[in-house]
């Protein structure tokens, strides 16, 4: 595991001093240090980011034209009395956006009579709409669909649906399909830019814009406050893992001081009780970010992973009847206790099969079982990646119902690939068969195994998975995390193919995963004002991940470990180690706890470790909570500063700097490009600044219009242009660029060099079909590059330092 310390750039003066308001009992110093570090540099968006009052957000009709059409049509369907069907989904954010909306729309249309909610079976019918729901809609009388969380790219569904006199909103996060699915409205950020302030909404979000649109419209018609929304809406935003800035942060924010007022009211006078109970179970108050994350999102998605229908999710978010959400609460605990031991399980045997592998020559871990619950396959794969420093996959073949990695598919943009690959051929050969041959009944498709991938920080996951597309039924996901499912008998093949391939891409290079620290602090430092300046980045998520604290030459004492057992005290589910850390700073030892390990894996002499500080309030002190640990000496030899790395993204001016160091400032696509640049800062002695903005993001379908207008002008008045200009035009790389000439060819443009520039003409000889097919070729890559480079603006730099360090560099010539 490599160590990475973030910078110790200093803020300045003035910055302390801002900070210092809202640490009155400290000097704010670290959350000075931390803001800064992590692009909070000037008053103005200090202020907005502390302070949710000093915040603007954004009106939900900046979602245009979408938001007026789904606002119309509700309009219609209420004075009309149609009946409304909600259509969720059965993860955490899925959950809380059905409820976002029951008790939204509810405000306007009957409960139970007007408005129902359907969310699908995650064990039998998997997410997106599907054939049979939409039927079972349809025969109640539902003549509108509003989705959440889901629908983007349900084509064939959303067409069946108006087949049968359904029309459909579609509220949504993921990606966008080609052309706009044929609805009544789309309300989706991803048609926004990448910078807007709502563009990382996750669905809870969205689905709340809608309901503060429709509030909006008709401010009379409404009995309850939009507010009491926002405690969902936070809990939805967290359990999601989207990124916390812009009306994200701001809603968790809110969100997370109604959850926590309403948490501290009787549980008889709670507009939650469900929520209250949940918290209770946990031995959560509601007032941190972490509540959700480890106590709510865990239970709500337990579940579908264990039981499939998480419809009565929904009441127990929103009932105000005690004693039936007690009872929920209760059946939500027992299945992620359930959940818990199904994971342990899974982490057994895969330790098994790891224990029967040569890790040293396995680049990806690739294993499959027939035993396996698909639900918790990412969370385990999570966990070995973590643990082994390479790419995981996990595979079940348990059954051949789409499992919870199908998202990919249903929401995530992923592809499907082939509807039923083999490598197995048929053995009949039809052109020497003449003689008449009774009819063979049709072969059963092939058993599919399903399950899911993980990474670590520096592999691009999701280009390794889509790489063997081939051998694949369904794939997608994201550069950490894919899910995808095959043919069992093509997993021999895609194994092997897959670690060839990132052998080749690693060029000899050893994975190294790596752990950023962000301050280094000592024993005397932890403890309640630590606490508080750190509570300032809160809500903490995506982009703004929880302040690691790096403790050295520091020792243990008094460690224990015990067997923590479920709600019910009747299974051990897992291990917590407890212990007080020392070190030379103070006399006075301070407590923490190691999940998952024993006593006797920590260290026994001096040491350092990464630890998370963390209020416990069942116990009701401040203690950290272990991370990473290890022998004092080897920090050393991995901080050593030499050739550093900047972090000047998304700033408007760059800092002042003695080293003039080599800047980047046009957004990479792949890591291939961004090695290039560290090689060249290396070999150059040069500090290398990253200094790109996050990208601007054009819809393809403009820029290959853009392309054809930018065609036709040049062929019309015979000017040449730049391959360049072309590009910092378009926004493309230079191999779209190709893809796009290839397109305009077929429609009868040729385009021709002239020493450094290019000429278009044009004359009549088109070919349509192969043109149709040349600009889905280009608009397919654009938008690939597209995903990539918007994974690039935001990278963790800790990523950055941990490509540089693996790709044949000298260990700890980068750091920052």
């Amino acid at each position: 595991m490599q160590w990475i310390l973030a910078s110790d750039e200093k803020p300045p003066e003035w910055f302390l001093q801002a900070i210092k308001q809202y640490t009155p009992t400290s000097s704010g110093y670290f959350a000075a240090q931390l803001l800064w570090q992590r692009g909070i540099r000037d008053a103005s968006q200090l202020t907005a980011f502390v302070n949710p009052k000093a915040y603007q957000p954004a009106s939900p009709f900046e979602f245009g034209q979408e938001m007026q059409l789904a606002v119309e049509r509700l309009q219609r369907a209420w004075k009309t009395g149609e009946k409304i069907a909600i259509w969720g989904d059965f993860d955490a954010d899925g959950i809380t956006s059905t409820a976002v909306l029951w008790d939204g729309l509810g405000q306007f249309f009957a409960q139970n009579t007007q408005l129902i909610y359907y969310i699908p079976n995650r064990l039998t019918e998997s997410h997106g709409l599907n054939y049979q729901g939409i039927d079972n809609l349809a025969k109640q009388g539902c003549t509108l669909i509003v989705t959440c969380d889901t629908g983007s790219t349900n084509i064939d569904e959303i067409i069946y649906a108006q087949q049968l006199g359904l029309d459909i909103i579609v509220t949504d996060h993921h990606t966008l399909p080609p052309q706009r699915p044929p609805v009544t409205a789309i309300i989706n950020p991803r048609y926004l830019p990448s910078e807007h302030q709502l563009f990382h909404l996750s669905g809870v979000a969205v689905a709340y814009k809608l309901v503060e649109a429709l509030y909006q419209t008709l401010p009379n018609v409404p009995q309850q406050s939009l507010e009491d929304l926002l405690d969902l809406v936070a809990v939805g935003l967290i359990a999601d893992l989207v990124q916390l800035s812009g009306d994200c942060r701001y809603l968790a924010q809110l969100g997370i001081e109604r959850l926590q007022e309403d948490f501290k009211q009787p549980p008889s006078l709670r507009r939650r009780p469900g929520v209250g109970r949940l918290l209770e179970l946990c031995q959560k108050s509601g007032d941190r970010p972490t509540d959700i994350s480890f106590g709510l999102g865990p239970r709500i998605n337990a579940v579908s992973r264990i039981q499939g229908d998480a419809r009565f999710c929904v009441e127990l978010l929103t009932s105000r009847d005690p004693k039936r959400v007690n009872q929920l609460a209760e059946v939500t605990e027992l299945a992620n206790s359930r959940r818990k031991s199904l994971q342990k399980e899974v982490v057994e045997q895969v330790k098994q099969k790891l224990n029967q592998m040569d890790l040293s020559t396995t680049s990806v871990i690739v294993l499959s079982d027939s035993q396996w619950a698909v639900g918790v396959l990412g969370l385990v794969a999570g966990q070995v990646a973590q643990e082994t420093g390479k790419p995981t996959i996990l595979l079940s073949t348990e059954t051949d119902t789409e499992t919870e990695e199908d998202k990919g598919t249903r929401r995530q943009g992923s592809q499907r690939v082939a509807e039923v690959p083999s490598v197995v051929a048929t053995g009949i050969d039809k052109e020497k068969n003449s003689s008449p041959t009774p009819t063979l009944p049709p072969s059963p498709p092939p058993l599919l195994a399903r399950g899911s991938a993980r990474s670590i920080n520096s592999v691009d996951l999701y280009q390794l998975v889509k790489n063997q597309a081939h051998l694949l039924h369904r794939f997608g996901g994201h550069p950490y995390a894919a899910g995808l499912s095959l043919p069992v008998e093509n997993i021999p093949l895609f194994t092997e193919a897959i670690n060839q391939q990132l052998r080749q891409t690693l060029a000899g290079a050893t994975l190294t995963p790596t752990i950023q620290a962000d301050l280094a602090v000592s024993v005397a430092d932890l403890g309640k004002e630590l606490f508080l300046e750190l509570k300032l980045l809160e809500p903490c998520g995506m982009g703004n991940p929880v302040p690691k604290l790096l403790l050295q030459n520091c020792w243990f004492e008094n460690a224990w470990h015990r067997n923590q057992q479920d709600w019910q005290g009747k299974k051990v589910q897992y291990i917590k180690t407890e212990f007080d850390i020392r070190d030379n700073s103070t006399k006075n030892p301070f407590p923490g706890v190691w999940w998952g390990h024993y006593k006797d894996e920590l260290p026994s002499g001096q040491c350092d470790c990464i630890a998370e500080l963390d209020y416990n309030t069942f116990k009701k002190r401040y203690e950290i909570r272990l991370i990473a640990v290890r022998p004092s000496e080897q920090f050393a030899r991995v901080t050593q500063p030499a050739i550093p790395i900047l972090d000047w993204r998304n700033i408007p001016t760059f800092p002042l700097t003695h080293s003039h160091p080599l800047l980047l400032k046009e957004c990479p696509t792949s890591w291939d490009d961004l090695r290039a640049w560290l090689r060249r800062s290396l070999h150059n002695q040069q500090p290398l600044a990253i200094a790109w903005s996050k990208p601007e993001r054009q819809p393809p379908e403009q820029i290959w219009l853009t392309l054809v207008g930018i065609a036709k002008y040049l062929s019309r008045t015979n000017q040449l242009v730049k391959r360049v200009q072309l590009l910092q035009k378009l926004g493309i790389s230079n191999s779209s660029l190709h893809l796009g000439f290839q397109a305009l060819k077929y429609l009868g443009f040729t385009v021709q060099r002239q020493d450094l520039y290019l000429q278009i003409s044009q004359d009549t000889k088109t070919d349509s079909t192969l043109a149709e097919a040349a600009i889905a070729q280009f608009l397919a890559a654009v938008r690939e590059e597209q995903f990539q480079r918007q994974y690039f603006a935001d990278v963790p730099l800790s990523t950055i330092l941990a490509i540089a360090i693996q790709s044949n560099f000298k260990q700890g010539s980068f750091t920052f």
